[in-house]
């Protein structure tokens, strides 16, 4: 994400389009406590959106055998 003025308002549509893909449904479907943090990227002096939550260790195996 670039140098933006309200890094929450400027993620919400990747998040929501993410949301959308294969990998995004999947992830809402079998992760809990979902949240995003946000950190600054010094490589381009933006921010580092990343998305974590919580996988039951079947359900994380089998996440990284569909996409690494």
């Amino acid at each position: 994400m670039g140098d933006v003025d309200d890094v929450d308002i400027y993620v919400a549509p990747p998040l929501f389009d993410w949301q959308k893909t294969e990998q995004g449904k999947w992830v809402m479907e079998n992760a809990h406590d979902l949240s995003y943090d946000v950190r600054p990227d010094f490589r381009s002096f933006g921010s580092l959106v990343t998305v974590t939550g919580i996988l039951p260790d079947i359900k994380a195996t089998e996440y990284f055998l569909k996409w690494g």
